[in-house]
C-alpha cells in the first residue's frame, strides 16, 4: 500500500491516504505527500475529505431500504412521485423508473454548473443551488436515449433520487441516510455539508488545476450539487461498505438487487475497465479473480476511491487531495494508480485471491 500511495504522489499528486481493514478487522492506514502546499505539513491520517459521488452508494442504500420496507418500488415511475418535475425537451417522468434513475439508465443528461477557469472558480465558489434549479436546467437538454435503451452517468437522476426519499418519508434525505446508517454504524466522522464551504478539522486542503496548469486552492466553496456534499474519512467510509456487503443495511432481496449491473458506457470503461454499475455501486473485476464492489467519487480537489469484497470481510478507502489534470489521459493515469492501490490490498496476502469467499449474483 504504500509503494502504491508513493506512486499516486509521484505523478504529481499533492497528498494521499489510504485504510485497508482487513479480514480480520486490522486496519493498516499509510498516507504520502503532503496536506499543504503552503506549510508542508503531513497528510493527517484520519483526515476529512469530500466523497462526492460516493454518497450515491447512501442514496441507493436508503432507497432499497424504502423498497424492502413496501414503501417505494423499483418500477414506480418518477411522475408517481414527482409528479410535473421531469418533463420537456422529450424528457418525460412518466416513462423513467426509480431503477433507471439508480442505475443511470434514464437519458436524463446533466446540466450542473462547473469551474472550467480559475476565474470561474474564485467568482462563483459560493454560488448555491437548489435542487429543483439544478432538474430545471437539465429538463432543458434533451435526453441522451430513451429509458432504458443505453448508460449516462446523471447526477440529476441521483438528485431526483433524493428527491424522492423526501417525498416518500416526509423528512430531508440526509436526514433519512444519517437516521437509517450514519447512526446505526456509528459513523461519527461522517456529516452533510449542505451549504457551507468549509471543511471540518483535520483535513488536507484540495487543489485543482486549471487553464495554467498550475494547482489552486479550492477546499473552500460551496458544492454545487449538494447530493455530493457528504464530508467522511477513510475509516468511516470502509465501515459502510463492509455494512452494506455484509447484510447489516439491505435485506437479500434488495442488496440482490443493488449488485444486478450492466454496462457502463463506452466512454468511461475507457477510464475504468471492465467496470459494470448496479444501483448505486460499481462492480469491477479483480487481477487476482472474482470481482470487488465500489463507487468512486471526486469534487472540489478531492477524489476518493475504494473497494469492497463481496463479502465485506476486506474494505479499502483511498482519498487524494488534488487532481492530476483535466485532460482523458489525464483521469486514466490518475484512476489507473488509484487501481493498483485499491486492487492491490484487496489481492494482497489474506485476500479476495486467498480468500474469495461468497458470491453474489449479477447481472
Amino acid at each position: 500500500m504504500r509503494r502504491h500511495a508513493d506512486a499516486i504522489h509521484a505523478l504529481g499528486i499533492t497528498g494521499v491516504q489510504a485504510r485497508l481493514i482487513d479480514g480480520d478487522g486490522r486496519h493498516h492506514v499509510v498516507t504520502s505527500g503532503v496536506a499543504d502546499l503552503r506549510t508542508g505539513r503531513p497528510v493527517p491520517p484520519d483526515g476529512f475529505f469530500r466523497i462526492a459521488s460516493t454518497g450515491k452508494a447512501f442514496s441507493s442504500t436508503v432507497t432499497l431500504q424504502l423498497v424492502g420496507e413496501g414503501r417505494l418500488r423499483l418500477e414506480d415511475t418518477v411522475e408517481r412521485w414527482l409528479p410535473g418535475v421531469v418533463r420537456g425537451h422529450g424528457n418525460d417522468g412518466r416513462r423513467i423508473t426509480v431503477r433507471q434513475l439508480l442505475q443511470h439508465t434514464s437519458g436524463i443528461r446533466d446540466d450542473i454548473p462547473d469551474y472550467t477557469t480559475e476565474a470561474d472558480f474564485q467568482r462563483h465558489r459560493y454560488d448555491v443551488y437548489t435542487p429543483d434549479q439544478l432538474v430545471a436546467r437539465a429538463m432543458a437538454q434533451e435526453p441522451a436515449f430513451k429509458p432504458g435503451k443505453g448508460w449516462n452517468y446523471s447526477n440529476t437522476g441521483y438528485i431526483l433520487v433524493d428527491m424522492i426519499i423526501e417525498r416518500v418519508t416526509g423528512r430531508h434525505w440526509y436526514d433519512e441516510v444519517e437516521r437509517r446508517i450514519v447512526r446505526p454504524l456509528g459513523l461519527t466522522q461522517t456529516s452533510w455539508a449542505g451549504y457551507s464551504p468549509a471543511m471540518p478539522e483535520p483535513h488536507a486542503r484540495g487543489y485543482q488545476p486549471f487553464e495554467a496548469g498550475t494547482l489552486v486552492d479550492t477546499t473552500e466553496q460551496v458544492i454545487t450539487d449538494t447530493g455530493s456534499a457528504i464530508i467522511s474519512t477513510t475509516r468511516d467510509v470502509n465501515t459502510f461498505f463492509r455494512a452494506l456487503f455484509g447484510g447489516r443495511l439491505l435485506r437479500p432481496a434488495q442488496l440482490a438487487a443493488m449488485t444486478r449491473t450492466v454496462p457502463v458506457d463506452a466512454e468511461l470503461a475507457k477510464i475504468i475497465p471492465g467496470a459494470r454499475y448496479g444501483l448505486g455501486i460499481y462492480r469491477r473485476p479483480l487481477p487476482c479473480g472474482g470481482a470487488y464492489w465500489s463507487h468512486p467519487g471526486g469534487w472540489g480537489g478531492y477524489i476518493t476511491d475504494n473497494g469492497v469484497t463481496a463479502d465485506g470481510r476486506r474494505s479499502v478507502v483511498l482519498s487524494v487531495s488534488s487532481i492530476l489534470g483535466n485532460t482523458p489521459d489525464h483521469y486514466v493515469r490518475q484512476q489507473g494508480a488509484a487501481d493498483a492501490l485499491i486492487e492491490g490490498a484487496l489481492c494482497g496476502p489474506g485476500g479476495a485471491d486467498a480468500s474469495p469467499g461468497p458470491r453474489l449474483t449479477v447481472g
